[in-house]
């Protein structure tokens, strides 16, 4: 990486791990300390070069490590600090450690090591929590302090690594991923309020998981355990006030201005590394102004785009390839069928541990694995949607407040979109469906509409999938209130497009795009790097008003408006496209055989969560001559029916 290899050596030994433990109360909760060897085995794939184990008094500590140049094992994990008093477990990567060292070493600590680790374990020592507010990057954490017998856990502020738990009377237990917890011995008993929630979004939101009583740590959340209680921190929340935000005193100007000053270093700070760092490149704007920015400090800087040539609607590619031009990157296509989709199948499902059925998980795997044979790290455009209002319910967001004939018209119009056929896989289809679901939500209250226009099922539709015996469970007072915790930012007297984003933020971004790129990329030994959730980017992206990032011509007008100038014309105006496959298709070839299996009468009735005469007639849609739009529900099911099998049978 040319002239930043002194930079290289100092800030960062890229740390991809897994972490888990057990805090014992009682001699009972003992028992499970023995089980950790199995609890950090689950997580090889996070970290297959070492691992690590230490146990003292109540706590036992597991550690997987991803070592990738000149690994010391004077830097192994556990880590305990010199005296003997602290011991941190931590998967993460902290881009600022080596101004904290210097920090840290004029105020007298000495360090045995180089790694971030050390560094980290010496500033908790001397700031406790209030050091997790120095620390830019990413990180799930467990730091135990001997003298006071106290287990300290946090997570970053946005939620990029995961940190699962669970408290009993007897013992208190964590991991990275569901797969340790599952190691230690949790009760393994479907939460039908979690699973409702699933078919409706296709992921658990936090803080809840699949399994009754294990949680998710929230992002910016700490907790701390000592004997047998557990107190929880709140150590970051999201800088957003609507109407201070509508009051910005910047002009256009100065927030183009400080967009760029800003987006260059959160980028700068993810090329920082001691392996080579490469980038996603869809074709989209997000990713191209990253590689377009990332491309000046790295000369052919390695890019990596993935089509669909059999469907061409889903397919990016030849966007992504004028950017790797203009900027003379070293590119790779990863052109998938049907086919590649259900070879990569068997992988990306087993390295679920609690169901997620966001259906470009898929692809995401499929290119982590063929990128992960020949880079550690790359980045990505994640968050950039939420952060400037890029989706396409932001538009119809835009459209639903401000009115007007056009807005007008579609809703008028909504005995026609019901009844034109709809579906995902073609232009006019797809556009019939947008109407259908901006007719049938505009007239809804804001927070109403934001969760119809977020969900991939109606609640309705949802509820009456599960077997009746499990339906009053599901749709109970817990759901309710975890359903207003998580439309808390659209439930607000002063409401504007801000409000949508801040919801996509604590809602789409922690619960469905975060865990996808770190499942995936994980799983495949990579590790994926947004420059747009650096929290300086965020801090000011939340301090602008709703007109810099949308109006009535375009989306991410600010991030257009900005970066202009470093993409091919082509790119310029381009509407929104997400990043999907295609579902329908891979359905009804490839993926009929699973859909065969899992869905059968006689596995549905055996299992009894599900209506038989519900997952029947989605079935018989899926593979019906004029298919109706059921793929998506269809994949969850699968998904949750191959979790299940594998864990819970």
């Amino acid at each position: 990486m040319g002239g930043l290899g002194f930079k290289i050596w100092l800030y960062l030994r890229l740390r991809m791990c897994g972490i888990t433990g057990v805090f014992a109360f009682t001699e009972a909760g003992r028992n499970a300390q023995g089980r950790l060897p199995g609890a950090v085995a689950a997580l090889h794939h996070r970290g297959p070069d070492a691992e690590g184990v230490y146990v003292h008094g109540p706590v036992a500590l597991g550690h997987r490590r991803l070592a990738l140049i000149a690994p010391s094992p004077a830097a192994h994990q556990p880590f305990t600090s010199s005296d003997g008093r602290y011991t941190l477990v931590f998967n993460g990567e902290i881009f600022n450690y080596g101004k904290l060292r210097k920090e840290l070493e004029a105020r007298g600590a000495c360090f045995r090591t180089n790694s971030d680790t050390e560094v980290l374990l010496h500033l908790y020592a001397r700031e406790r929590q209030e050091c997790l507010k120095k620390l830019t990057g990413f990180f799930a954490l467990a730091i135990y302090d001997a003298v006071e017998e106290s287990l300290f856990l946090a997570r970053d502020r946005y939620g990029e690594k995961p940190l699962l738990y669970y408290k009993s009377a007897d013992h208190f237990l964590f991991g990275s991923e569901m797969a340790a917890l599952l190691q230690l011995g949790v009760p393994r008993e479907v939460d039908y309020t979690s699973l409702y929630q699933y078919l409706q979004l296709t992921y658990v939101p936090a803080p809840a998981s699949m399994l009754k009583n294990v949680k998710k740590l929230l992002p910016g959340q700490a907790l701390i355990i000592q004997r047998n209680r557990v107190q929880e921190h709140t150590w970051y929340r999201l800088p957003f006030d609507g109407e201070k935000a509508a009051q910005n005193p910047l002009t256009y100007t100065q927030q183009q201005a400080k967009l760029r000053k800003l987006l260059q270093q959160a980028v700068s700070d993810r090329l920082v590394a001691d392996v080579p760092v490469g980038a996603f490149l869809s074709g989209g704007l997000d990713s191209s102004v990253v590689v377009a920015l990332a491309a000046q400090q790295v000369p052919r800087l390695k890019t990596y785009a993935v089509g669909f040539p059999e469907q061409p609607l889903f397919d990016e590619t030849r966007y992504a390839r004028l950017v790797a031009t203009q900027y003379d990157t070293d590119h790779t296509e990863l052109r998938l069928s049907t086919y590649d989709l259900y070879k990569s199948l068997s992988g990306m499902l087993d390295s679920l541990s609690e169901p997620f059925a966001d259906s470009s998980a898929l692809a995401v795997y499929a290119l982590s694995k063929h990128v992960g044979q020949e880079m550690k790290a790359v980045l990505s455009g994640d968050g950039a949607d939420e952060l400037f209002a890029g989706y396409n319910k932001h538009r119809a967001e835009y459209l639903a407040q401000s009115g007007g004939m056009a807005a007008g018209a579609v809703r008028q119009l909504k005995f026609l979109w019901d009844a034109l056929p709809k579906a995902r896989n073609s232009f006019a289809a797809n556009k019939v469906r947008q109407l259908q679901r901006f007719a049938a939500g505009a007239s809804m209250a804001p927070a109403a509409r934001y969760w119809f226009w977020a969900t991939w099922q109606q609640e309705t539709d949802a509820l009456a999938l599960l077997a009746p015996q499990h339906r009053a469970s599901a749709q109970s007072r817990l759901c309710r209130a975890r359903k207003n915790r998580l439309l808390d930012c659209v439930d607000k007297n002063f409401y504007n497009i801000n409000n949508v984003l801040c919801a996509d933020w604590q809602l789409v971004l922690a619960n469905d795009m975060l865990p996808k790129i770190d499942l995936m990329g994980m799983a495949n030994g990579l590790e994926i790097r947004s420059p747009y959730l650096d929290h300086r980017l965020v801090k000011f992206a939340f301090s602008l008003p709703g007109t810099s990032k949308i109006d009535g011509k375009q989306q991410k007008k600010l991030m257009r408006d900005t970066f202009q100038e470093l993409l091919p014309p082509a790119l310029h105006g381009r509407p929104k496209q997400g990043f999907e496959i295609p579902l329908r298709s891979f359905l009804q070839t490839e993926g009929k055989c699973l859909v065969n299996e899992l869905l059968s009468d006689r596995y549905v009735a055996a299992q009894g969560i599900f209506d038989v005469q519900h997952t029947q007639r989605i079935r018989r849609q899926l593979y019906a001559e004029n298919a109706a739009p059921v793929e998506s529900t269809a994949w969850t099911l699968l998904v949750f029916q191959h979790w299940w099998q594998r864990y819970m049978s």
